[in-house]
């Protein structure tokens, strides 16, 4: 009740049915019985026979786990057998197949030499020391009484492993010979030259083969040769294509030969199909599929390639033809499409395709999409990217999204815009290269404003990182194009660039007004009745506050007009004296001059 209570009814009694069911073994009941009334008296070397029983595992109930220990321990791998003891294995496994059960040599030594699986049981089997000598004799008494289901050896030596053979092994028979119709076939295939390593593959995926009758199997292999078809290259597609052997002639694997043989012959180097043109590697990794392939080389021939050209394609890139029948590419195909891409456009691809599998090729397009779709990219940039960078798209692994925000640390906005200025930034992005970080938006305008005042400085003649170039350039504020606008407004005013350059020299900061307010300044220079060429003996005029100016200038005035000073002042005289000065030396000699001083200041302040 403790420990199972899934053996109990919902009244707490053992479950009755399950007795009669589960122990034919009076002792067993017995035991389980103790168990439930009084599990403390149980003799838990019984108990572990109960549970054998039962097919209940002591170490799934936890009152067991500190007192018993688990019988399931790992038993250790077996010894493998020696390469002596393989050939003497070997050895009489040759010696029974072909002496005793009248197999042909060549099939009892491709059995013998191909089936390692099979090898290592029969050494298991017959001998449990390895030491033993003659270990030939040993194996060779042990198949005299005791006769092996040659299928086994006879699968494995055609390329199967034992999981994938263990479903075609006969139910009723053991001996090769006893299936002659199999046999024959097999034979027929060994004598085209259908290599024996590869007949495994036509009994998984066509084992009808095997149950023709006798001369129809010769019948089919003459009717593609009469076709057109070469002996090596049917043995190859038969290898990779088992289902052409069955029903009637597969039209277009021979339309695919064809259309082969005619690009070859006429944009090849002289060689022909037969001469490795073919890529049946890339063939027999999945079913092949002809229909597939002829729609491919169909559509390059409709897209406007010549013969030379589809020669060079087939010649530099054969898993454009060849991988997975064509499929991944017409995949590729279909995916560019959808960008707005013509297969003309997608065609011209092809000629400079880099030097990686089509499968990887498109799984690198997808992983770009998904990097441009995550960082919010208008799916119309997206397409345009595409259109104009196809191939080196296709050719690069890129990081994840996650991971170039992380390494750049940029946002997601940023990014996209870097993508769209300059997509061949993405070049260094691919996945295991280094990333260094983006400086930020404020840092590279600041390089950028550095880089302008440095351009504009050197324009000027400043020597490049000289004394006075560093203390202008701290001056200076702007950047290099707003500087270079006020440079050119002064010049304007009537002034020329040697003048403007010398002024700058000794007052940098003159460049730090706005042209609005130099502008007003100079005005209202030249309404006061000074000339423009003023400003060369005097530059930092512009530097001073509009109100100063206005209110230096109008008190001056009104002092000449009432003929307390005498006109012709220098500029530098009126405005860069301190107030006191100004008013001890000037305001004061007429005896309204510092009442007329502060209503000029009220009616300037008003005005501003």
């Amino acid at each position: 009740e403790r420990g199972f209570p899934e053996l109990l009814d919902t009244g707490g009694r053992v479950c009755h049915c399950d007795h009669h069911r589960v122990t034919p073994l009076n002792d067993t009941v017995s035991i389980f019985f103790s168990f439930v009334t009084n599990p403390a008296m149980l003799d838990l070397r019984k108990l572990r026979l109960t549970f054998t029983f039962f097919n209940l595992k002591p170490s799934l109930n936890p009152r067991f786990h500190s007192t018993t220990k688990t019988s399931l321990q790992l038993q250790p791998k077996p010894k493998l057998p020696s390469k002596s003891t393989v050939k003497e294995a070997q050895a009489a496994l040759l010696d029974y197949l072909h002496s005793t059960r009248s197999l042909q040599f060549l099939d009892a030594d491709n059995m013998c030499k191909n089936s390692p699986f099979f090898i290592q049981t029969l050494v298991e089997k017959t001998l449990k020391n390895e030491k033993l000598v003659n270990p030939k004799r040993l194996i060779s008494r042990y198949l005299r009484y005791h006769p092996i289901n040659e299928f086994e050896p006879f699968f494995e030596s055609l390329g199967l492993k034992p999981s994938e053979y263990a479903p075609l092994l006969p139910r009723d028979l053991i001996f090769l010979n006893d299936d002659p119709l199999m046999m024959e076939n097999y034979h027929t295939l060994c004598n085209y030259g259908v290599p024996r390593s590869k007949i495994g593959k036509i009994f998984k995926q066509a084992t009808e083969v095997f149950r023709f009758e006798n001369g129809v199997l010769n019948l089919k292999i003459k009717a593609y040769e009469k076709l057109g078809v070469s002996s090596s290259v049917l043995v190859n597609a038969v290898a990779v294509s088992p289902g052409l052997l069955v029903g009637d002639v597969n039209v277009d694997f021979v339309e695919v030969v064809d259309m082969l043989k005619d690009i070859v012959a006429k944009g090849g180097d002289g060689g022909d199909v037969d001469s490795g043109w073919i890529k049946w590697g890339f063939l027999d990794e999945v079913s092949c599929n002809w229909g597939l392939m002829l729609e491919l080389l169909c559509l390059l021939s409709d897209a406007g390639f010549s013969k030379e050209q589809l020669a060079e394609i087939i010649r530099r890139s054969p898993c454009i033809v060849f991988e997975d029948s064509g499929g991944r590419t017409l995949s590729m195909i279909g995916f560019l499409t959808k960008f707005g891409l013509s297969v003309n456009q997608i065609a011209l691809v092809f000629l400079e395709f880099p030097q990686i599998r089509m499968v990887k090729f498109l799984a690198n397009l997808r992983v770009c999409l998904q990097l441009l779709t995550e960082i919010e990219m208008e799916a119309v940039e997206i397409g345009k990217i595409f259109q104009s960078h196809t191939l080196f798209i296709g050719s690069y692994t890129l990081k994840t999204t996650k991971s170039l925000l992380g390494c750049l640390n940029v946002g997601k906005k940023r990014l996209c815009a870097i993508v769209q200025e300059n997509p061949h930034e993405m070049k260094n992005w691919i996945l295991g290269r280094r990333v260094k970080p983006l400086v930020s938006l404020r840092e590279e305008e600041e390089e950028k404003s550095k880089a302008g005042k440095t351009e504009f400085l050197l324009r000027l003649g400043y020597v490049e990182n000289s004394k006075q170039m560093n203390t202008a350039f701290k001056v200076f504020r702007g950047k290099g194009a707003e500087l270079q606008e006020r440079f050119d407004f002064i010049v304007n005013a009537g002034l020329t660039r040697d003048d403007v350059c010398r002024m700058i020299r000794v007052s940098p900061q003159i460049l730090n007004q706005t042209t609005d307010r130099v502008k007003m300044k100079i005005e209202y220079l030249i309404k006061k009745g000074y000339s423009v060429s003023d400003l060369v003996s005097f530059p930092s005029y512009l530097s001073y506050k509009s109100l100063r100016v206005k209110h230096r200038l109008s008190m001056y005035n009104w002092l000449i007009d009432n003929g307390a000073v005498e006109p012709g002042l220098a500029l530098s005289t009126i405005v860069a004296c301190t107030d006191r000065i100004f008013l001890q030396s000037y305001v004061n000699r007429h005896p309204s001059g510092l009442q007329v001083w502060e209503e000029l200041q009220k009616e300037i302040h008003c005005e501003d």
